[in-house]
């Protein structure tokens, strides 16, 4: 359908826009400014200085049919020390997808998890997600230690969401911090209240409106090379495994493996920053949950919270 392409394609021709905007501003690197999009660095706001930031993400294209999901967050960050950084972020979100499972069927994104949808229907929605808040806490820098750690919270709230990341992020610089090595591990608890399937055993939850538990493990590692004043370029990779219930530490709960590589592009000014990465999902995908053939199609996939192909555009501006 023309619409969900449209959309896509406004978002794309958008994150573009921005990312030469940053072409006009001039001025010297912050030491702060976030090279990655998935992935997080040490580097924290000096004490007092504030930011607002609004990310563009979109998660397209599935083995068949339409698959158009829009993700939308604004942020506003402040310094309380030079180690301690704490945000709040307010979450949009928006899907238009059609006959995207294997079995010719519509089926929501896990972000519209709590919505059903008619197999032969587009589903076609936007929403106000949640409100999230964080904190970042820098034990060691990577500009006076061997290496940089530092530790994060996300709680996030919504109408029908909960949920909880902890990560753990790591950092490494070389040649003058031109070189910039990041690598991350976050654990992700969510909650999200389904409606009862009416087909399902009546002796299960799933037969009643429930709050469904998962558990997201993500290991992440990236590079970028400072290749001129003010521009870096690298590479993120991603290999994401999700579990049923909250304990991932039982194989037996295992739902979900996939793994993402792409480059990223960014551009830090003063007191403007533009950052883009544009991710694919790579073949070798697991599917624990559902027999063969289930959700895998040539390697790679389609099960609800994964796609072939992200775009993440991050733009920023301190104060």
């Amino acid at each position: 359908m023309k619409s969900g392409r449209n959309h896509a394609a406004i978002g794309i021709i958008l994150g573009l826009g921005l990312m030469s905007l940053g072409l006009t501003f001039a001025g010297t690197a912050r030491a702060d400014e976030p090279l990655f999009g998935y992935l997080y660095t040490t580097d924290t706001l000096p004490k007092g200085k504030k930011e607002i930031e609004l990310w563009s993400t979109l998660r397209e294209g599935r083995s068949q049919g339409d698959f158009h999901v829009w993700e939308g967050r604004a942020e506003v960050s402040y310094g309380l020390t030079d180690r301690l950084q704490v945000s709040g972020y307010l979450n949009v979100a928006y899907a238009n997808v059609y006959h995207n499972v294997p079995s010719g069927e519509t089926a929501p994104p896990e972000i519209f998890a709590d919505y059903s949808v008619g197999a032969d229907k587009r589903m076609d929605r936007g929403r106000f997600e949640g409100v999230s808040a964080e904190a970042v806490y820098r034990v060691l820098s990577p500009y006076t230690d061997p290496v940089g750690l530092a530790l994060y919270v996300e709680p996030t709230i919504g109408p029908r969401t909960r949920e909880i990341e902890s990560r753990l992020i790591l950092q490494k610089n070389f040649h003058d911090d031109r070189v910039v090595i990041a690598a991350n591990v976050t654990v992700g608890q969510e909650w999200r209240y389904l409606q009862g399937d009416p087909a399902a055993d009546p002796s299960t939850e799933d037969f009643r409106d429930h709050w469904d538990k998962e558990t997201d493990v993500n290991f992440g590692v990236a590079a970028s090379y400072r290749f001129r004043p003010n521009w870096s370029a690298g590479l993120e990779f991603l290999n994401e495994r999700e579990f049923a219930g909250l304990d991932p530490f039982d194989p037996g709960k295992r739902t979900n493996m996939a793994f993402y590589f792409g480059p990223n592009l960014h551009f830090g000014g003063e007191r403007f920053f533009v950052t883009g990465t544009f991710l694919v999902q790579l073949p070798g995908a697991k599917d624990y949950a559902n027999p063969a053939p289930g959700f895998i199609v040539g390697g790679i996939t389609n099960a609800d919270d994964f796609e072939k192909y992200r775009l993440r555009i991050k733009a920023g501006y301190y104060f």
